[in-house]
């Protein structure tokens, strides 16, 4: 692959079989897991959250067998992997908007929202499809760049897709602490009476809203950086920064299914 008569380098370093796979395995564990746990207790909302699960596993599946290749990297694996890594996280997003939506309505707590509970999820959930559309559409561009000038569009959509992905997610972080601070002080008769902990998920949603923030403000100073720059130098910042975090995301969930906060919601119907 060659940009403006360039010789384009996939990787600059010897990506590692054994951690690529690694990855693959405990992201499989995982993501069988969520499949396990959806069927069983029925969250449908949580969808997109296996899905971004299996697009972890094909990224690090794809990305060991690249790995095999060094130093003769195919085109196919790495912008398979590349794709894969890039986009999971925004499916992940999804699902954990809707967590705040549903605890919102479980908690009769709507009048410590600042926005309505039918807005919050249609607002969060349509700027999470902005960012992965532009993701999409830029990592789509990246992979059949034949110009420098389409290399630098394709990374400026990635880059935008990401920034759009941090300002969503910083702004559903205020949202959730300004409900949580209000129902603190002021606690709706629903919210004393229920069993559901559902002061447990608004602090998994702190966590698990960190770790994507923290990932996707690493992939856009990865892309600023460039080709040459430092963070696509060393192999184990992806590790670090991207790996690590999403399968902590995925690992924080299988711990505490947000099936309850469903349950919940039924017995709320009941009552």
């Amino acid at each position: 692959m060659s940009v403006a008569g360039e010789k384009y380098i996939f990787y600059h370093y010897n990506p590692s079989t054994a951690a690529a796979a690694a990855f693959a395995a405990l992201f499989g564990i995982s993501a069988g897991l969520h499949s396990v746990q959806l069927g069983l207790r029925r969250t449908w909302y949580f969808i997109p959250f296996v899905i971004g699960g299996l697009f972890e596993v094909i990224g690090y599946a794809a990305r060991t067998y690249s790995a095999s290749q060094s130093p003769f990297w195919s085109a196919g694996p790495y912008s398979t992997q590349s794709l894969m890594l890039l986009l999971a996280p925004a499916l992940f997003a999804a699902s954990i908007y809707m967590v705040l939506g549903r605890i919102i309505r479980l908690t009769d707590g709507e009048q410590h929202s600042v926005i309505k509970a039918k807005w919050l999820t249609k607002i969060f959930v349509t700027g999470d499809a902005i960012s992965f559309l532009a993701q999409s559409a830029g990592g789509g561009m990246l992979v059949k760049a034949d110009t420098k000038k389409k290399a630098d569009m394709a990374q400026n959509m990635i880059t935008g897709g990401l920034g759009i992905q941090v300002l969503f997610f910083s702004l559903f972080m205020v949202v959730t602490l300004i409900f949580h601070i209000r129902m603190r002080h002021a606690p709706s008769l629903r919210a004393q009476s229920i069993t559901v902990p559902w002061q447990q998920y608004i602090i998994i949603l702190y966590v698990a809203s960190i770790f994507i923030l923290v990932r996707s403000v690493f992939r856009i100073a990865e892309y600023v950086g460039g080709s040459e720059g430092v963070l696509l130098s060393k192999e184990f910042y992806l590790y670090i920064f991207d790996a690590a975090l999403m399968f902590l995301t995925m690992a924080l969930f299988n711990l505490r299914h947000p099936c309850h906060v469903v349950a919940g919601k039924k017995d709320l119907a009941k009552d």
